[in-house]
């Protein structure tokens, strides 16, 4: 469900006249008021930051579970071989 008009809030920028013309000069090119640019500019970045970011959600008993297994010292043969592979920085 949408709402037709959520809450705007209101944000004061300063910027140099050379940074204002370049983003009107952006805003123009695609059909929009500098507001609009920035504002598209702005959510953009945020999602790219957010995405950028993974988060697992988990249940309280998968998170212990996963700490348990963090917990317990590697013991497999696998785990031998590879620490027994020689080095390249030990020559």
């Amino acid at each position: 469900m949408s709402n037709a008009n959520p809450p705007m809030r209101t944000v004061t920028l300063k910027a140099s006249d050379d940074v204002w013309s370049l983003i009107d000069r952006a805003a123009k090119v695609r059909g929009q008021t500098g507001a609009e640019f920035i504002v598209d500019a702005a959510q953009r970045a945020a999602e790219d930051v957010l995405a950028d970011c993974p988060v697992a959600l988990v249940s309280a008993s998968s998170y212990d579970h996963y700490l348990q297994i963090l917990d317990q010292p590697p013991c497999n043969d696998g785990f031998r071989r590879l620490v027994r592979v020689e080095k390249p920085w030990q020559d």
